[in-house]
């Protein structure tokens, strides 16, 4: 049976054939985003007949929750089964005048990044649209929020490379965005990147379009391929170059993310460099202090050490230290890698 999450209107017009009238869709196409209807059994707008007709051939598509663990500042971590019995996970991290939802685009990830406990999963497959689409409806339902209700922020900087999986990446956005489904405005959401070049120009042409952020965690080229292997194929002097072309709208900023490995790219030089490298373009940086993990060879910098990368880069752009969230319950950025068995505390919230 096939899902019903992930179809557009016109998914659902050519499911339904030439004979349906063509409001149908539209109905269709409320029930399961606007209205969050998790069976069509209770869209009762929908005729009996064709309730029950969609029921025999489709599934709703939602992935269940197999695990949630709870941190200390309120975090949680979701491990999602999907269809097929793979899992992915993302997290729902909650603050006062907004709450954020980190999903996922891949199962696992191919990009090997020598910092993250993701990389070591590698590569299992892509998800769906409608699998990153379900990711935040799971979380939005199972924690009370919907837009309109509460302020909600979604970054693609979960599980996988959003821009080796770019056609449902873009779908899923322009489900979360429509009017008539989630209504999600695209300033809310950001997709990162390790930099692939070439889909760039790709990502720009989208509407709607996200937000855009990078990962760049090195200030020179040798330095981002021992980090960062796909660096090789995709080099740092030519997505400088892309970054300078990117058209950004008068309201948005480029965003770069930057991990801190202790005695390896955190020195005074580094952060001189990055300022340069970005020098000419609108911009801001994030830093992250490595959040550890088992199998990761390198170490967190110390909070002095963080502050003045910070200090350095701040005199030329916008540069914020970005705060941990779930740590205990390996929620942080990269370390979402099915941690099932964790040295630190987990509550399993299933009983």
């Amino acid at each position: 049976m096939l899902p019903l999450l992930g179809l557009d209107e016109s998914d659902i017009s050519a499911l339904l054939g030439p004979a349906a009238p063509r409001y149908r869709a539209r109905q269709i196409y409320e029930a399961i985003y606007k209205h969050r209807n998790l069976h069509l059994a209770s869209a009762t707008a929908l005729p009996k007949h064709l309730r029950q007709s969609l029921a025999r051939t489709h599934t709703p598509g939602w992935p269940s929750i197999a695990s949630r663990y709870q941190s200390a500042d309120g975090a949680r971590r979701y491990l999602l089964s999907l269809g097929d019995a793979k899992t992915v996970e993302a997290v729902f991290m909650p603050e006062e005048a907004r709450d954020t939802l980190c999903i996922s685009s891949q199962v696992g990830c191919p990009v090997d990044c020598r910092f993250c406990l993701t990389a070591l999963m590698g590569l299992e497959r892509n998800l769906t649209a409608g699998e990153i689409v379900g990711q935040v409806m799971t979380l939005a339902q199972d924690n009370g929020l919907w837009a309109g209700r509460t302020r909600i922020n979604i970054v693609m900087m979960g599980q996988g490379e959003p821009f080796l999986n770019l056609p449902n990446v873009l779908k899923a956005a322009r489900l979360l965005c429509d009017p008539n489904g989630l209504n999600i405005s695209p300033r809310r959401i950001t997709v990162s990147t390790s930099g692939i070049t070439p889909r760039l120009a790709e990502f720009a042409a989208a509407h709607p379009r996200p937000k855009l952020a990078i990962s760049l965690n090195a200030s020179t080229e040798d330095q981002r391929r021992e980090l960062m292997p796909i660096t090789g194929k995709y080099h740092l002097k030519d997505l400088i170059h892309a970054c300078r072309a990117y058209p950004l709208r008068p309201w948005e900023r480029l965003t770069f993310e930057y991990v801190l490995l202790k005695d390896v790219n955190d020195s005074d030089a580094d952060a001189r460099r990055v300022a340069g490298l970005l020098a000419q373009l609108r911009a801001k940086v994030n830093l992250i202090a490595l959040n550890p993990g088992p199998g990761i060879p390198y170490n967190c910098p110390d909070p002095a050490r963080v502050a003045a990368f910070q200090a350095i880069v701040r005199r030329s752009l916008p540069c914020f230290i970005r705060r941990p969230r779930g740590l205990d319950i390996f929620a942080a950025c990269g370390q979402l890698k099915r941690m099932e068995s964790a040295p630190a505390p987990l509550v399993d919230l299933n009983p």
